[in-house]
């Protein structure tokens, strides 16, 4: 996966990563206007952050973080990037090293210690035994294998591990619904009076949203079917009708899920972007995580996703030739599990 972006971006990184205005808003602050008269949202939003999703076990009583503990978070990110930066890279059929990657080192702006707001103890809400069982399978299924690594007979229903990431039909971030992770982390919001544009760095996908009223259409696509609103300041897009598995928590979540994004400036160089996300067959209630994405100066770049299309020859005839290197050694394939 090439990423021209994170040429720029390393060369403004003190720009990216310098913190911006808190989540809320300004009392005395006032969105700009389109020249119809909705809040202008356009722009290039970055998403990136070191905050998990799910609130850790050893913070389970802490919703925000001190600024002591917000420091000495940062400062372990960037002591782990620093070690990987001078890592060797792993001997991986269709991988690529550390300088592909966005490092990032920052906590959201309201130093919540999960983007999960709902439930309040800031965790996903259980599965369901089935979206457990087939979790279990699949974890079961890849155990010992890379992310990437094509699963015998792959490549066609059974996409391996990586699912549908690694024959780029959709970015592991971009969702939607989009969340942090590893590069590629920004997204382009463009508006008419009669449509939203968003359009992702990943994968370069693009969701073009009518705000018309029309009802969903009945076909299923990879990034589902999204319709817009206005509610108050507020863009809501509400997308369902995917196609089948989708990349969002691991590929559990397929045609039932449901969700809701709320787009809302905050303040000049801040948009809260929140998900309520709702599918029965994968969790036993619906939940929501929020995000506040920061105003990026920068363009986005090309991205061009090939290695699981053009590229599938050489990644399964180097698999071939070399089998051992798709093949985590039992500590990576520890690490793997516990990110899984």
């Amino acid at each position: 996966m090439h990423r021209s972006h994170v040429m720029v971006v390393a060369l403004a990184a003190g720009l990216l990563l310098a913190p911006a205005l808190a989540g809320a808003q300004d009392e005395n602050w006032t969105a700009p206007r389109t020249a119809w008269g909705t809040p202008d949202l356009q722009g290039v939003w970055d998403f990136s952050t070191i905050t998990p999703m799910e609130r850790p076990t050893d913070l389970a009583e802490t919703e925000v973080l001190s600024d002591e503990q917000a420091a000495a978070l940062e400062a372990r990110s960037e002591a782990a990037q620093a070690a990987r930066d001078t890592e060797t890279p792993f001997d991986t059929v269709g991988n690529y090293n550390q300088f592909w990657f966005d490092p990032v080192s920052s906590v959201v702006d309201t130093r919540r210690t999960s983007l999960v707001v709902d439930p309040p103890d800031g965790r996903i809400p259980s599965r369901t035994p089935d979206a457990q069982a087939r979790f279990e399978a699949g974890t079961e299924a890849g155990r010992g294998l890379r992310r990437h690594t094509p699963t015998p007979g792959g490549f066609v229903e059974d996409l391996g591990p990586g699912g549908v990431q690694v024959r780029c039909i959709l970015g592991f971030n971009s969702g939607p619904p989009m969340a942090p992770g590893a590069y590629n982390q920004n997204m382009q919001l463009l508006q008419t009076p009669d449509h939203v544009v968003i359009f992702n760095e990943m994968i370069h996908s693009a969701r073009i949203v009518p705000l018309d009223g029309s009802p969903h259409g009945d076909i299923r696509q990879w990034i589902g079917d999204s319709r817009g609103r206005w509610e108050g300041d507020t863009l809501v897009v509400e997308t369902v009708n995917f196609h089948r598995e989708t990349a969002f928590q691991s590929g559990l979540t397929g045609q039932s899920l449901h969700l809701v994004e709320r787009f809302t400036r905050a303040g000049p160089d801040v948009m809260l972007y929140e998900v309520t996300v709702d599918d029965p067959t994968v969790w036993t209630r619906p939940w929501t995580y929020e995000i506040p994405m920061r105003h990026n100066d920068l363009p986005l770049y090309e991205y061009a996703c090939h290695e699981g299309n053009y590229g599938i020859y050489n990644i399964l005839a180097g698999a071939r030739d070399n089998p051992e290197a798709n093949i985590l050694t039992p500590e990576q394939a520890a690490e793997e599990a516990a990110r899984r």
